[in-house]
């Protein structure tokens, strides 16, 4: 992702006992535990004809359409090239057991396409989940969207950059957003995932969330891992100091010793003691989109 060095080709060792091969992210959607009180309540909506164009819904059982509550669209990370809604599931419902309606889209991913292609479905997605959630219990007045590591780059990319919002006639959509272990200055392209992402566009400065910094942005949340030697926690120092220095509204908060997959994974229950990712996170959401 960065010259400071993007993507690893695998999650690393989150759990030793685990063999090279495993997707720790993975196996904690397939067998770790999970937060009670959630359910999915849509699977595999359309936000466009491709069958990657894709969302899920979880919320807390028993929402009500008559007690909304705050939405968050959740993105998750792979380079640009790799990942699935059906591996979040246990994230989404962490998320969702704390008073959110949570979607998480699939997105299309390189090499099929290219930047802005995976950018343009996030902004499409997050438009899509505006207009439905309400039918499952959600406040498409309060939204927000977060991501982890190239996740975290397509949330805070439709978040400062208007023109994704507007094309996707939703403007005024996002109302916080919260990135996790995101890049956000990653020039020049040099390593394979920035390259075969971003290395096409015309410029370059057009494909950093730091370029679109600004005062009147939503409120931003960005936490970052000081032992994150996939994308170092300077992309997330950067950007805080940026829109602080442009008046804008922006938390950040770094996490001794914590690497890059684990800001993701501190959100299932088996490792939820190692850190306070998701409560610093969805209380941020809950000062920023009101509480449940």
């Amino acid at each position: 992702m960065t010259r400071r060095g993007l993507i690893a080709p695998a999650l690393g060792a989150l759990m030793a006992s685990m063999t090279a091969a495993c997707s720790p992210l993975a196996v904690l959607n397939a067998v770790g535990p999970r937060d009670p009180g959630v359910r999915r309540v849509a699977r595999d909506l359309p936000y466009g004809d491709h069958p990657r164009q894709r969302l899920d819904l979880y919320a807390p059982t028993g929402a009500r359409g008559d007690a909304p509550l705050p939405v968050l669209v959740f993105f998750y990370g792979g380079g640009w090239d790799s990942g699935s809604k059906a591996v979040y599931g246990w994230a989404a419902q962490a998320l969702a057991a704390r008073g959110f309606v949570v979607a998480v889209p699939d997105y299309r991913l390189v090499p099929e396409v290219v930047f802005p292609t995976f950018l343009e479905d996030a902004a499409a997605a997050t438009a899509r989940v505006a207009e439905v959630v309400g039918d499952h219990g959600g406040d498409p007045a309060r939204l927000g969207v977060a991501g982890h590591s190239a996740g975290a780059h397509l949330a805070l990319m439709i978040t400062l950059d208007r023109r994704y919002m507007e094309a996707v006639d939703a403007p005024d959509a996002i109302r916080a957003a919260a990135g996790l272990a995101g890049p956000y200055e990653f020039l020049p392209f040099d390593v394979a995932a920035s390259v075969n992402a971003f290395g096409q566009a015309p410029d370059p400065l057009q494909t950093q969330p730091l370029s679109f910094a600004r005062a009147d942005a939503p409120p931003l949340w960005l936490g970052h891992g000081t032992a994150d030697v996939v994308v170092h926690a300077e992309d997330t120092v950067l950007l805080d100091a940026r829109m602080r220095a442009l008046g804008g509204d922006c938390e950040a908060r770094l996490y001794p010793d914590l690497r890059h997959e684990d800001l993701i994974a501190t959100f299932s229950p088996l490792f939820r003691r190692k850190a306070t990712v998701l409560a610093d996170v969805t209380g941020f959401f809950a000062r920023a989109l009101g509480p449940a």
